[in-house]
């Protein structure tokens, strides 16, 4: 049978030359080691004076620390719904600040309704794609958790790694469930040992692991070229037109 001939060879007619890179492993690689530890803020999706996705984060925040990273720990308690106040509100900005900061997040949320908490979901609808030339989410390592108040369910870390995803989020593949949270952890808020606490631990060192590969070349693994389009000054220009601002 004749091979059939490669209809690859017409060119790429539509492509802009000047914004197309081709990835190599070079580019991949870090130019400079950090030299500081690997930051990771956690958020978590309870208000409750006895919060197990509390727990689940404090257990993560032990965890990270243990393996050499530094940690900040993010309370949503007065961070205003969406829309209902502006960017400029102080927990927005402390919200903001740290996800810039961090370089790899853990996102814990209870289920509710079969899916994750508004508490959960409004910390993260406060996060922009970007902002000005900032990307407080962008090329950032993601580890997702959930705890359950009955049997084992996967809804929202299933819900949490479609946001990631939203966000442009590096998220690992291992994640954690609780089921019958309520019997896992002591009175002290401590997680008890057992198959779903070594997964914790499991889903820790994954993070740690993926953060050191990636966070040293975050920059360029979210360099995309659509967006170097975009920011060449005419096509701003022709945004804004659209949009109808005219500069003066």
């Amino acid at each position: 049978m004749d091979k059939p001939e490669q209809p690859f060879a017409d060119g790429l007619p539509n492509l802009s030359e000047a914004h197309f890179k081709v990835p190599t492993s070079d580019r991949a690689h870090a130019t400079a080691s950090f030299t500081h530890a690997p930051r990771f803020l956690i958020l978590y999706g309870s208000l409750r004076e006895r919060s197990f996705s509390r727990f689940l984060a404090y257990e993560a925040a032990r965890l990270l620390e243990a393996m050499g990273g530094e940690v900040r720990i993010y309370d949503a308690h007065g961070l205003p719904l969406p829309d209902d106040a502006t960017a400029d509100h102080p927990k927005v900005q402390e919200l903001r600040s740290l996800s810039i900061w961090s370089e790899g997040q853990v996102w814990v949320s209870p289920e509710r309704h079969g899916n994750l908490t508004g508490v959960m979901k409004s910390q993260i609808d406060w996060l922009p794609l970007s902002e000005g030339s900032v990307r407080p989410t962008q090329g950032r390592t993601l580890a997702v958790m959930q705890v359950s108040g009955g049997s084992q369910s996967f809804n929202a870390v299933n819900a949490l790694r479609v946001l990631g995803r939203w966000m442009r989020m590096i998220t690992i593949p291992n994640q954690s469930s609780v089921p019958t949270a309520y019997k896992e952890f002591d009175e002290a808020g401590r997680m008890k040992p057992g198959p779903l606490y070594e997964r914790v631990v499991d889903v820790c060192e994954e993070l740690m692991k993926f953060t050191l590969l990636t966070r040293e070349c975050a920059d360029y693994l979210v360099d995309r070229y659509s967006e170097r389009k975009e920011r060449e000054p005419k096509r701003l220009e022709a945004a804004a037109a659209d949009i109808g601002f005219v500069k003066r």
